[in-house]
């Protein structure tokens, strides 16, 4: 379970099949007549719309970001196609969920362009390196996205549609045009990775606090 708060994070790295996002509630606001005018391709109404969830998505978009910059562009990217697609919004589930999936799909899509997905080889050469006892830490929601960051793109993308979003492999098999296996593979080895990252983080935090 990776559970995020504010400022801190329960972090579980033997699994990552329960995760809850804590969102900062929006202010109560018209929200329909903001989509009518972003529907009538209102500036006014489009910056209201950005205000609002812009700071949300950014967070979004810096698990798949290898850094600020790219974030930034996902984000904006993000936000055209936002405001094109605005009238395909159902009204059937959250406004909020339904950006964040235009932001992620944009984020796939820039992912598709410049990378591509190989298979590890069997999974389980990984699973078996992985620790099933709990490894229960806090750390800071910066330091953590920072790891993440740090894994290649391949393992990045994979883990965070798993672990973040929650979808399954065969989900992200689709999405990426790889094999279930291939994202399972990827998977093992992002967790492994993760969780040597966070031992070293820690390992040095003490040795500094020691000193």
């Amino acid at each position: 379970m990776i559970l995020l708060r504010e400022n801190t994070i329960f972090f579980y790295l033997s699994g990552f099949t329960d995760i809850q996002i804590w969102q900062k509630p929006v202010a109560k606001i018209d929200i329909e007549e903001i989509l009518k005018g972003c529907v009538k391709g209102s500036r006014k109404a489009q910056e209201q719309l950005f205000k609002l969830y812009s700071d949300e998505m950014y967070g979004v978009c810096l698990y798949y970001s290898k850094d600020y910059t790219e974030a930034e562009d996902t984000l904006h990217e993000g936000f055209i196609k936002v405001f094109q697609k605005i009238d395909q919004f159902s009204h059937k589930g959250s406004l909020a969920g339904w950006i964040k999936r235009v932001i992620i799909n944009t984020a796939l899509e820039k992912f598709r362009k410049q990378h591509k997905l190989f298979a590890l080889g069997d999974e389980s050469d990984y699973i078996d390196d992985i620790q099933e006892e709990k490894v229960t830490s806090d750390i800071s929601t910066q330091d953590l996205i920072n790891l993440i960051r740090e894994l290649s793109p391949q393992y990045r993308m994979v883990f965070n549609l798993y672990a973040i979003e929650g979808y399954s492999h065969k989900e992200i098999g689709e999405m990426l045009g790889i094999s279930e296996g291939t994202s399972k593979s990827n998977l093992a080895r992002a967790r492994y990775i993760l969780q040597e990252k966070v031992k070293k983080y820690f390992y040095t935090s003490d040795f500094k606090d020691a000193k």
